[in-house]
C-alpha cells in the first residue's frame, strides 16, 4: 500500500524530526484519487505488525490490519467510504509474537486552552504550574497523564521514561501555534512514572532535560522527573491558615531558626543517614517549641544535584528534594508545624540556576531562561547562569513557583536569596564585563520589575505571608510598598548590624572602645526598612568560625561574649534569625555533612546557652516593648551611647501603650561596674527581667538581686535615675513595676 501522506512526511516522523507528528498520525479524513475515506496512522518502531481496533463503548468492535509502509516502523490504515473519526486501539505486535493494546496519544486533541497559552506567553499565567509539567486528565473518558514543556527553540520534542523504553520515537510532542509549548496526552499512564523531555535541537543535537516543572525529582545523582500529582495528602492546619490570612505578622514576635535538613540531626546506628520529613517534623518542632522560635526557614528544599551547594543551585523549581522522602512527606512537614504553632519560611533562589546539562540551562538548545551574552546571563562568582528577566515566560516561570509552594505546601514565606546581585547589572564585574540598561545606568530593570510584581501577587493571593530580602546594599525602599514606589517585600536582612555586630564582639574587650560605633551606627539607618537581625548560615562556615569561637578570651569570657550578644539581639530593633546549633553554643563551624554536635548539651556551659535563647524567647514575646513597635522611632530611645571608655550602651525599647516600656543596659568589658547611674523615666521599683549574667544561664550571678529603687536624681536627660551593678559582658533588662504587679 502507498501512504496517503508525503515521503517526507514519513521520513521526519521516523527521524522525529516533524515539528507537528499530530497533523500525521492519528485518524484524518483524507481523499485518495479523487474517493474520500480515513487513514489512521501510527509510527511503532519496534512492532513486526499492528491493527486498529474500533471501539463500540468499551467494548472492541472490528479489527482493521495497518500496512507497513516503512521499515522503521510506519503503519497505516486507509478505510474507504468512512470520514467519521471512531473512537479506537491500536495493537502492536512484536517480531517475537507479544502483543499489546493500547490508546492512541495521537487521535487527543490537546487540553491546554487558547487562553492558558496567552496568558503564560504574556507571562501572567499565575497558575501555569498546573498546565505545563505532567498532570493527570481525562480525555473522552480515557484516563492518563498530560505533558507540556515550553521549548520554542526545539526542532522537536518527545517524552521519554520508563514507560516506553526511553525511546524518543514513541511519544514524540507536537507544538501548539507560536506559543513555543508542545504538548502529548499518554493515555492509561499512572502515578510514580519517571520521564524526561527529549529535546532535538534545531543543529540536531539531542538533549535530555528534566521537567522544568515537575513536581518530583529522583534522588540524586539520577537526574529524572517522576510523575507525581501532589494528592493523598489530608491538611489539618485550617486554623493556622485561617489565622494566617486575617493576620499581621509583622506587628507579633518573629524569631526564626534556620536550618538545613541534611546536617541538623541524622541517626548515627544507621550509617549516619538523614532523617525524613517525617521525622524531621517532630524531632525539629519540639525542639522549636521548647526554644520558643516563632518560625523554622529552611535552607533550599527544592530539589539540588550538589550537596556542597546547599541547595543553593536549583534543578527542581517545583521539586520538594527527594533526599528527605516525597513530596507528600514535605506536606506532613509543614502540617505539623503549622499544628504546633510554628511558622515555615523557606529559602528560594530566583537570581540564578546552575548549568547542569539536565536542567534549565540551554534547554532547547538556545539560551532559554538565561541570557545569551554572559556579561548578562553569567554569574562570575557562583558560575551560574542568571536568569532572564525581561522574557515573559521566564518570568511567568518564577512567579508561578513562588506561588506554588504558598498554594501547594502551605508555606508562610520566602526568603529571596541574593536579591543584591539581582538589582545591580554590574554586581561583582569590572569595567567592561557589564551591559548598562537602556538609560545607561547600572539597575536592572527586568529584575526590578519582576521582583515588584512578585511581592504583589504574592500578597495578593496569599495575605498574611512573608517576603524576605536577602539584600546587602544601600537600594532604597526594598521594603516600601508597591504603592510607595517600593520593592514591596515584607523584611530586609540587616546585614550591616549582622557585620557590625560580629566585627564588634570578636574583638578582645580591651580594644573595643575604638569600635563603640559598631553598636550605635545601626541606629542611624535602623528604621529606614523593615529589617530581620540575622545570624546566619554564611557566618559560620568556611573558616569564619562557630559565633562561639568567634569570641575572644577563655572559654568563660567566651560564653559570656555569646550570651551577651544574644542579649543585645533580642533587645535590638528589628525581628530575629538565628542559625542552627547558635542556640546551645556549637563550638566547630557548621558542616553541611555532618549533624550538629548536639552531646554538647551535656555540659552546663552550654545548656546555659540554651537556657539564656529560651528565656529571652519568653520574654520577646510577652514584653510588647520588644517586638510591638520594631521599624519606628518611637520603638527606641537611647539613653547613653557615648560611654566608649566603658563600653557601656543603654537604652528603652517602647511599645504603643507608653508605660509598657524595657530598660536595657549593656556592659560589654569582663570589668563589673558597681554604682552605675542610668537615666529612667519614672522613679519607682525596677523588676530585673533578665540577666544574662545569671547562674542559670552559666554566669558569675552578679546583679542587682531582682530589683532596683529608681532615685529622683536627674541623669541623662531623664527625671530619675538608678544605680546598677553592670555584672561582666552582659546584659540586663529592667522594666518599671507598677502596682498591678
Amino acid at each position: 500500500m502507498k501512504s496517503t501522506v508525503p515521503v517526507d512526511d514519513i521520513r521526519k516522523i521516523v527521524n522525529t524530526d516533524h515539528y507537528d507528528p499530530f497533523t500525521v498520525l492519528g485518524a484524518h479524513p483524507v481523499h485518495v484519487k479523487g474517493k474520500k475515506g480515513l487513514a489512521i496512522r501510527a509510527f511503532l518502531p519496534d512492532a513486526a505488525s499492528a491493527e486498529v481496533i474500533e471501539l463500540k463503548g468499551e467494548s472492541e468492535s472490528n479489527a482493521f490490519p495497518m500496512s507497513k509502509i516503512d521499515d522503521g516502523g510506519f503503519f497505516e490504515l486507509f478505510i474507504p467510504n468512512r470520514t467519521d473519526v471512531f473512537p479506537y486501539k491500536l495493537r502492536r505486535h512484536s517480531s517475537g509474537g507479544e502483543a499489546a493494546t493500547f490508546y492512541d496519544s495521537y487521535s487527543f486533541l490537546p487540553t491546554l486552552t487558547e487562553v492558558d497559552l496567552y496568558l503564560f506567553n504574556a507571562g501572567d499565567h499565575h497558575r501555569i504550574y498546573e498546565k505545563l509539567g505532567a498532570h493527570y486528565a481525562n480525555v473522552d473518558g480515557v484516563g492518563g497523564i498530560q505533558f507540556a514543556v515550553w521549548a520554542p527553540g526545539a526542532r522537536s520534542v518527545s517524552v521519554i521514561g520508563s514507560f516506553n523504553d526511553w525511546d524518543r520515537r514513541k511519544h514524540a510532542m507536537r507544538v501548539l501555534g507560536s506559543s513555543g509549548v508542545w504538548e502529548i496526552f499518554i493515555p492509561g499512564l499512572l502515578e510514580g512514572e519517571l520521564y524526561k523531555f527529549q529535546i532535538k535541537t534545531q543543529g540536531g543535537a539531542i538533549l535530555d532535560k528534566t521537567d522544568p516543572y515537575g513536581f518530583e525529582m529522583e534522588l540524586r545523582p539520577s537526574t529524572a522527573s517522576r510523575v507525581n500529582l501532589l494528592s493523598g495528602f489530608e491538611w489539618h492546619d485550617e486554623g493556622w491558615m485561617k489565622d494566617r490570612s486575617a493576620g499581621t505578622p509583622l506587628a507579633k514576635p518573629i524569631s526564626i531558626y534556620e536550618l538545613h535538613l541534611t546536617s541538623w540531626a541524622r541517626v548515627p546506628e544507621e550509617g549516619s543517614r538523614w532523617l525524613t520529613y517525617r521525622e524531621s517534623a517532630h524531632r525539629i518542632v519540639d525542639h522549636v517549641k521548647e526554644r520558643g522560635f516563632t518560625h523554622v526557614e529552611l535552607m533550599p528544599v527544592m530539589e539540588y544535584p550538589l550537596d556542597e551547594s546547599w541547595g543553593y543551585q536549583v534543578t527542581g523549581y517545583f521539586a520538594a528534594t527527594s533526599r528527605f522522602g516525597r513530596p507528600q512527606d514535605f506536606m506532613y512537614f509543614v502540617d505539623y508545624c503549622h499544628q504546633n504553632g510554628i511558622g515555615v519560611l523557606l529559602d528560594w533562589v530566583p537570581a540564578h540556576f546552575p548549568k547542569d546539562k539536565h536542567a534549565l540551562g540551554e534547554f532547547d538548545g538556545t539560551h532559554l531562561y538565561e541570557h545569551s551574552d554572559p556579561r548578562k546571563g553569567e554569574h562570575q562568582d557562583w558560575g551560574t547562569y542568571i536568569f532572564n528577566y525581561g522574557r515573559h515566560e521566564v518570568k511567568n516561570f518564577l512567579i508561578s513557583n513562588a506561588l506554588f509552594w504558598f498554594d501547594k505546601f502551605h508555606v508562610d514565606g520566602l526568603r529571596i536569596d541574593a536579591v543584591a546581585s539581582m538589582l545591580y547589572l554590574d554586581y561583582s564585574r569590572r569595567v567592561g564585563e557589564w551591559i548598562p540598561n537602556q538609560y545607561g545606568g547600572r539597575e536592572n530593570i527586568d529584575a526590578i520589575q519582576f521582583l515588584k510584581q512578585l511581592n504583589g501577587i504574592a500578597h495578593y493571593y496569599y495575605p498574611g505571608t512573608l517576603t524576605i530580602a536577602e539584600e546587602s546594599t544601600a537600594w532604597p525602599g526594598v521594603t516600601n510598598s508597591l504603592e510607595h514606589g517600593g520593592l514591596g517585600f515584607d523584611l530586609k536582612w540587616n546585614m550591616g548590624w549582622m557585620h557590625d555586630m560580629l566585627e564588634y564582639f570578636s574583638i578582645d574587650p580591651i580594644h573595643r572602645g575604638y569600635h563603640h560605633r559598631n553598636l550605635t551606627f545601626a541606629l542611624l539607618y535602623a528604621f529606614s526598612e523593615r529589617f530581620l537581625l540575622p545570624l546566619s548560615h554564611d557566618e559560620v562556615v568556611h573558616g569564619k568560625h562557630s559565633l562561639l569561637d568567634k569570641m575572644p578570651g577563655d572559654l568563660w569570657q567566651k560564653f559570656a561574649n555569646l550570651r551577651a550578644l544574644f542579649g543585645l539581639m533580642y533587645a535590638f530593633p528589628g525581628k530575629k534569625l538565628l542559625f542552627m546549633g547558635g542556640e546551645f553554643g556549637q563550638w566547630i563551624e557548621w558542616n553541611h555533612d555532618s549533624s550538629l554536635d548536639w552531646h554538647l548539651l551535656s555540659y552546663d556551659s552550654h545548656q546555659g546557652v540554651q537556657r539564656l535563647i529560651d528565656s529571652l524567647h519568653k520574654l520577646y514575646k510577652t514584653e510588647s516593648a520588644l517586638h510591638e513597635v520594631d521599624f519606628e522611632y518611637r520603638g527606641f530611645e537611647w539613653i547613653d551611647f557615648q560611654d566608649s571608655a566603658s563600653s557601656v550602651i543603654a537604652f528603652e525599647r517602647k511599645a504603643r501603650e507608653p508605660r509598657n516600656r524595657v530598660l536595657i543596659v549593656c556592659n560589654f568589658t569582663p570589668v563589673p561596674r558597681y554604682g552605675y547611674r542610668i537615666g529612667v523615666s519614672e522613679p519607682g521599683r525596677y523588676e530585673e527581667l533578665l540577666n544574662t549574667d545569671s547562674l542559670y544561664f552559666g554566669g558569675s550571678n552578679l546583679g542587682n538581686s531582682g530589683e532596683i529603687v529608681a532615685e529622683e536624681v536627674p541623669f541623662h536627660h531623664h527625671p530619675a535615675s538608678v544605680r546598677l551593678t553592670l555584672p561582666p559582658l552582659s546584659v540586663l533588662y529592667l522594666k518599671r513595676k507598677t502596682a498591678a504587679s
